[in-house]
Order: structure tokens, then sequence, then C-alpha cells
């Protein structure tokens, strides 16, 4: 134990060491920095990079808040990013509050505020763009913080943290803070070969203790207990729930249907249950939109109220302001008054399919604490900064877009990473629902694996291709592209298999010495019995294909009534045919037949393995019935008594008939004319040369992965600048006024929009038809196996749409020619809402009309239309001088900004 005076003297120290930046900063806190923070500052002040990998809620965001103190230090810049537009809100406000107005700017998709400004917060994206357009705004940075860096492996949007990572200038010191990845170290060592020193800290311990429970039945269990200080699970929960297993499956067994007991609590005794315990605040988190709605209707129909006569004013006076600039009977749209009753109960949904301007005031409110119970989707969890006492998991799987998959220890940490407020809770507490056939081994194993590793998903792009071009030229632009985290991986990755080689190369050698035979060169002896072999087994295939397609002749020429014999298997025996089963798709007949064991089966070609021929000819009745057991009965005595005691003998079997061969018997004379033929150790170096040539096989294919994973970033990248110099885009080294084009393009069908804008596809097109238009390059449907026709406007903009699906199949032509697959094909879904939107119709009738004939959700709506509105912006900049597109998309935007569009809080 230290005693208070040595603590003291330690702090005196500490202060000593700081830097005078550190320690004029510190005093901006009422707390006391923790460690990792004060390190990674330190390292900041010294000159170094930083990379701070730390839990969720453990104060991340104070290290970027010290490289923009830093910077107004010492009269430099400072870029704050982040990977979503309200995350870039809500860090622009924090800011605001602390330096004011004039010193703080904000550059999103929607927002541009102050850009010039010495701290400027911004999504990654607009980041990128500056660099690539060699902006202005860039004079003078010094410090840029990326938050969320983690986000580099999200696949779409992922590459863009790697774009700006690597082309920042040297001078440029970069503040990465990502979430617990268990290969910070790797993360860290890549970015200090890209950008120079760079600190990696990582700091594992939470701010807040976070304590795992189970919900069985109305009782929450401890998922772990401390014995000797060794953490091992519950035995009580363990007990309780085999308890409920085996009362589950009795039930089941005698007919009674499912109990009570092994049914997950509802969603209102949830919520009843930690209010009892005092652990509201808290975040249920549901993998689906209707849920997280029928949540929030089943507590207010339960007539659940967890909020104070004060805080019902309070929250109906916040959210009668942050929605006073919507439109009246959008309001009646959205269900206005039904969602501010359930607020002013403190309850409330938040997905993505929301009101943007809903969500805000959500967030505002659930922060404020006014707001306890809050169910929502798993975006929440790597969005904005709203922690909670307590965290519920429903369910352990999810619905991916292609299947249900279980939660990944990763996305278990990053949900339960919102449990536990600091400076407001003593500890925080997650909790899940146990149903029938969950075990509580496994949640231990998610809850107890802290981290999940960072796996690049960086692609080059035909926008990034002709920026780089344009910027450094062909071949340094290659080389920028090795530097990519993505490569780093691949390569990382080849060491081990590299290794692996090499262990292969020296077996190899050791299997050649023991094949070697002093009478010849056993190798070619092998490799003349090798060939054999695989000339016989040829030989047999041919033959087995050759038996194969008799059957299946023999099949086609069954007729209803033919008794044939089924030589083997669990239908063996005599049946007559009811039906030939003619395949006319291919693919082999089917008969129909009854058994003479009184059952209807259908065959195929694998029961034959010789070709069959009808014993016997039956009248099948007209009118039989075979799912009537008297007239298959009466069907089989017929067969018995027209067969009578025939003796069929034995079924055929297949065999192979040895075919003469000339290359067989070539390579016999030759294998027994070789000298090694008469070694007395023939078969053990024979055995050695097996082995050889088997791991032989297994050293080429390692060889082939080896090659295949290195310089495979640059490789892609050759192939994309040879469709661009084909197209014209790019001529060598330079890059076109088509190229310049594209470089302004940044969508994920960059080529494509490019493409469209040159062949003239919208030039005559109204603003809202340029919209439908549009619309398809930036639109993807949530159901991406939707079958119906999508609606979309008649006349030109129909045309225009056919002749872009058009355009696009000849692109994924020429990329398959290329040995490239990445331009997705266009998505009319929104077109139709798109067009109705800008031609000034209702929000409720486009709601209603929806997608594909789904109503669309209004998050989804503003989201989408916003989107829209960028893209036409970019296609204004980037239009060819003379074209009409500039006008038409200004007028589009125009017509597009409007009511629940238009708004955009900054609160």
């Amino acid at each position: 134990m230290t005693t208070p005076a040595e603590r003291y003297a330690a702090f005196r120290q500490q202060l000593a060491d700081d830097g005078a930046a550190l320690r004029s900063f510190r005093g901006l806190y009422d707390f006391a920095l923790d460690d990792f923070q004060l390190d990674a500052c330190r390292a900041l002040e010294a000159g170094d990079g930083v990379l701070v990998a730390a839990p969720t809620g453990s104060g991340k965001t104070v290290v970027g808040e010290f490289a923009v103190h830093l910077a107004l230090e010492q009269g430099r810049k400072c870029f704050y990013t982040t990977p979503i537009k309200a995350l870039s809100n809500q860090k622009y406000n924090d800011l605001v509050k602390r330096y004011g107005t004039a010193k703080v700017g904000l550059l999103t998709g929607d927002n541009s505020v102050n850009g010039e400004a010495p701290i400027v917060v911004m999504t990654t994206e607009v980041l990128r763009n500056m660099l690539y357009a060699g902006s202005a705004t860039l004079a003078g940075l010094g410090f840029v913080v990326m938050d969320e860096v983690h986000y580099l492996a999200d696949r779409f949007r992922g590459a863009v943290w790697e774009e700006v990572i690597i082309h920042l200038p040297e001078s440029v010191r970069l503040v990465a803070l990502s979430a617990t990845v268990s290969n910070a170290e790797e993360f860290g060592e890549w970015m200090g070969e890209v950008r120079g020193d760079t600190t990696v800290i990582v700091d594992e311990h939470r701010p807040v203790p976070l304590w795992q429970h189970m919900m069985v039945g109305n009782r929450i269990y401890d998922m772990f207990m401390t014995d000797d200080e060794r953490l091992h699970i519950n035995p009580a929960l363990m007990r309780v729930t085999r308890d409920a297993e085996r009362l589950t499956a009795g039930r089941r067994g005698r007919g009674y249907g499912r109990p009570q007991r092994s049914r997950p609590p509802d969603r209102v005794q949830v919520i009843e249950k930690l209010d009892a315990e005092g652990l509201l605040p808290a975040i249920t988190f549901i993998f689906s939109r209707a849920g997280c709605e029928a949540a929030v209707k089943q507590c207010l129909y339960a007539g659940i109220r967890l909020t104070t006569e004060r805080e019902l004013h309070e929250i109906r006076q916040l959210v009668d302001e942050r929605t006073a600039h919507l439109p009246d009977e959008d309001l009646a749209v959205l269900g206005y008054l039904e969602w501010r009753d359930c607020l002013e109960r403190g309850l409330a949904a938040h997905h993505a399919g929301m009101l943007p301007a809903f969500k805000e005031v959500v967030e505002e409110l659930f922060t404020r604490g006014l707001v306890k119970a809050v169910f929502a989707t798993e975006t929440l969890a790597l969005g904005i900064n709203m922690p909670a006492r307590s965290v519920v998991i429903e369910k352990l799987d999810k619905w991916n877009g292609e299947m249900h998959a279980d939660l990944t220890p990763g996305e278990y940490t990053q949900l339960t990473g919102r449990a536990g407020r600091r400076g407001i809770d003593v500890e925080g507490h997650a909790v899940v629902l146990w149903q029938a056939g969950m075990d509580p081994l496994s949640v231990a194993g998610l809850a107890g694996t802290r981290t999940y590793p960072l796996r690049s998903s960086f692609q080059p792009s035909y926008n990034m291709a002709v920026n780089l071009v344009g910027q450094f030229g062909r071949e340094r632009a290659r080389t920028l592209l090795e530097e990519s985290f993505a490569q780093f991986q691949a390569d990382r990755a080849v060491v081990g298999l590299a290794k692996q080689l090499r262990k292969h190369e020296e077996a190899l050698a050791g299997y050649q010495e023991a094949m070697t035979c002093h009478l010849g060169d056993f190798p070619e002896y092998a490799a003349l019995r090798r060939r054999l072999s695989d000339r016989e087994a040829e030989l047999s295939r041919q033959r087995g294909a050759a038996r194969r397609a008799a059957a299946v002749r023999s099949l086609e020429a069954l007729q209803p009534g033919d008794v044939i014999r089924v030589p083997g298997g669990r239908r063996a025996g005599l049946a007559i045919v009811l039906d030939p089963g003619r395949n006319p798709r291919g693919g082999g007949p089917s008969p129909l037949v009854l058994t003479i064991g009184k059952q209807v089966k259908k065959l195929d070609p694998a029961d034959f393995p010789v070709p069959v021929e009808p014993l016997e000819k039956l009248r099948i009745p007209k009118n039989f019935n075979a799912r009537a057991p008297k007239e298959r009965a009466n069907l089989v005595s017929t067969l018995l008594a027209k067969m009578g005691d025939r003796d069929l003998g034995k079924p055929d079997r297949a065999r192979d008939h040895a075919v003469e061969d000339d290359e067989v018997n070539e390579l016999r004379r030759r294998i027994r004319q070789h000298p090694c033929h008469g070694c007395d150790e023939r078969e053990d170096h024979a055995r050695w040369s097996e082995r050889y040539y088997k791991l032989l096989r297994e050293t080429e294919g390692l060889r082939r992965r080896v090659e295949g994973r290195s310089h495979v970033i640059s490789r892609t990248f050759d192939k994309i600048c040879t469709v661009l110099e084909q197209l014209g885009y790019l001529e060598g080294e330079t890059v076109t006024d088509e190229g310049r084009r594209l470089g302004r393009l940044y969508t994920e069908l960059d080529l494509l929009t490019a493409e469209c804008l040159r062949n003239g596809l919208w030039e005559n097109l109204e603003p809202a038809e340029l919209a439908a238009c549009v619309s398809a390059l930036v639109f993807e449907s949530r159901q991406s196996d939707d079958a119906r026709r999508p609606k979309i406007p008649a006349g030109r903009a129909q045309d225009a749409l056919t002749a872009m699906a058009r355009l696009w199949a000849e692109l994924e032509g020429i990329e398959s020619d290329h040995g490239l697959s990445t331009i997705r094909e266009p998505d009319l879904g929104f077109a139709w809402a798109a067009f109705r939107w800008a031609k000034g119709h209702s929000l409720d009738a486009v709601l209603m009309d929806g997608v594909n004939g789904s109503e669309l959700a209004a998050g989804d709506f503003v989201r989408w239309i916003k989107q829209l509105m960028d893209l036409l912006g970019q296609l204004g900049n980037a239009a060819p001088e003379g074209s009409k597109i500039k006008q038409t998309a200004g007028k589009a935007m125009d017509a597009m900004r409007r009511g629940v569009v238009a708004y955009s809080s900054l609160t």
C-alpha cells in the first residue's frame, strides 16, 4: 500500500512529466484522466501518431479532443472524422460548447457550416474527397482524428479509411480511435510503416465494470461466480436452465405443447423486472425494425409508464421544439401523436427506418435520462454515444441479409459495451434472455471473448484509379496501393504459407532420396506406373459412364404396366411401372412404380447399375388410384398371379470387362522392361514415390496460394487501369477529360455513372425523370431476392433506365474479359418513389406506394433521397461543358429538398 504522501509525490512527478499543452488540457476536465489517455496524449505531444484501442465508453475520445487542443495551441488545423453523420453532428455540438461556433465547422453530405474553421468535424468520405481534389482547405492541417477507425473492416465503405491513412500528407499526425480489436498491434505496425512513428495504446479495462446475467422465466441470474479469484459459470444458472429444458422436453413428449416456463419472458415482463431491480435505463437489442416497433406498442398497451409528471412535461416540450419544423400533414403520416405518447411514458424505438429527426429526439431524451427503455436494432451499437445502465439481448442470432447467423464475440462485445455510464453508474449490466435450446456455456463463451480481429476490406475502384494516376502516375499509384492494410495482411498470411512451403520442399528432398534405386531412374519408373494407373482409371470411368447412359436409355423406353426388377437397394425386387417419369428438362427419367411390398416409390437412374428390361406387361385399370391401399393390393395380386413361380435367378450386376487398349499395353510393356522393375525393394521405393507425388501436389497448391496473395491489390489495380484505357478514361500515364469527370464521381457505380454521362443518356430528361434514373445508381433493395417487377415512370425515364441496364450489361462483359466483377446491376426499386417526390407528391402517397409494392419506412426514404441528392450534386459538378445535366440536376435537388428531407438537425 502507498501512503497519501507517496501518491501525492507521484502525482506531482506526473505533472512534471507532462508538456505545457497536456497540463492546460487536463484543467478542462473535472475528473482525472486514465493512464491510457495520458499515455496517448503524451505520445501525441511528443510528435508521434497514436492508435488507441479501448472498450466502448472508456473515454477514447478524450485523446481526439487533445489533438484538437494541440492544434489550436500550435495555430494549426484539426479535422475530426467520424463514420456517420449523426456522430459528426454530436461531436460538432460537443466541440462548439467548448470552443464556440467561430472555431468549429461541420462538413457532411447534408451540412456545410464554417468549413474553413481551425477545427472541422466531417464524415471520412468528405476528407477522402478533399485529398483527391487537392482542396485548399487542407492548408495548415496538423492533425486528423479518425473516430471508430475499425469501420475500416466494413466491406462497403472500409476502403475510404485506408485511402485517407495512405494519402494524408506526411506532416499530419494521425489519431486513430478503435474498439478493442485483437490485432491492434498488427494494425499499429502497418500505420507505423505508412505514417511514421505511431504509438499503439491498448486498454482492455472497462472504467465501469460489466456484470453478465441471464434472465430465465421471471428471474435474473448472474452468469458468472468468483471462487478463489477464479471466474466460473454460475451452477444455479446451469441447474435452472437444465431443469427448464427437461420440463420442456417432457411436456412436448406428452403432447401438452410448450410449457410457460420454457418461453422467454415477454418484453413487458422484462421492462417491469428491470425497473423493479433498478436496472433502467436499458437498451433492448432486437434484430428487426418491426420487432422494435412491436415492443414499444406492447409496453404502451400494457400501460407501462416509467416517467414522472415533471419528466412528462419536459419530454413534451423538447419533442414539440425539435419537430416544429416538420409539416403537420407529414407528422400525421408518421404517427407523431402515438410516438410522442410513448416517449412521454419513457419508451422508444431506435432503428434506421425511423425519420432522422425522430431518432435524434430519442437519442437526446435517452442521454438526458428522460427515456428509460429503448428497443433498438444493432445499428445503435455502432453509432452515437448513447450509453445505458443495462443492455438486454433478446436472441443470439440475427438475419445478416442472407441467413440467420449467430452473433460473433465481436458483435456481442459491441452490443454489451453500451452498458454502464461513466460517472453515473457504479456498474453496467448485460442481460441475455434465455430460451429453449440456449446453452449458458455458449453464452459465457461469447461474454468471455472480449476482442475480435480487424480485417481490411480494401479494393481499388475506378474513381480511385483515375485520381491516383492523375496525382502520382501509374507506377507510384501501384506502390501506394501496395502500402494498403489489405496487402499488409495478405503479406503477413504469405509469410506463414511460405514457411509451410519451405517445410514441404525440405520433406520432398527427403522423400526423393528415400525412393532412389541403384538399378535406375526410379522417378521415371514411378511416372510410368502413375500413367498406367491414371489410364486404367480413365477407362473405368468411361465404361461406367457408358453403363449409366445405357441404363438411362432403358428407363426412357419403359411404358406404364411394364413389370421390372429393381436389382438392389431398399427398393429391390419386382415393381410395376405406373408412370415412366420422363424429364423433358433433362436429368434422366424418374419412373413412379408400385413395389411388390405395395408401396408407391419414385426411382432414378442410380437404382439401376445395368440396363433394365421389362419382364412382363400388366394392364393398369383406367381409373387406378395409387393412393388407395385396396387398389394397390389388387394390382400386386395380379402381378404375383402373372409371374407365378417363375425363377428369376440372381439380378444382373455391373461388371467391368477389360477392354484391349493400346496405350495400356504399351505402358505395361515399358514397365516390365524398366531396370527398376527387377529391384527387390521396388515396392518400398514405390511407397516413398507415392508420398513424394502426393506432397508435390500439395506443394504446388501452396505455391499457387502464395502467388495468388502476393501483389493482389496491385494486380486488381492493373486490371482496372486496362479497362479504363479500353474505355478512353486513361491514355497510358495520362488521365483524359472523361477520366477527370470520373474522378469527381464518388459512388459505388462510378464507372457506370460516368458512362451514362458520356453517352448522354440523361440529356433530355425532366428533373423528376433524372431523379428516377439516378436513383437506380444509389438504391439497393433490402430484399435482394425480390423478384417483383418494380414500378417505374413511363416515357423518357423508362427509355433511359432501359439504356442504363443495357450499358451495365456491356460494362459487365468488359469486366469479365479482364477478370473483374465490381459493378452491380442498377436497382430500379426506388425510381417510382424518387420520381413522385420530385414531382411534388405528398409524403403519405410516396411512402404508401413504397418500394416494389411494400410500404417504405420514413427513415429509409429520407436516407435514399439524401444519397440521391448527393449524387445529383456530383453529376452537376462532373457534367461536360454545354450539358443540360447541371441545370436539370439542380432543379431535381431543389424539388426534393422539402418537408422531412429538408429538415436537418444541428441541435
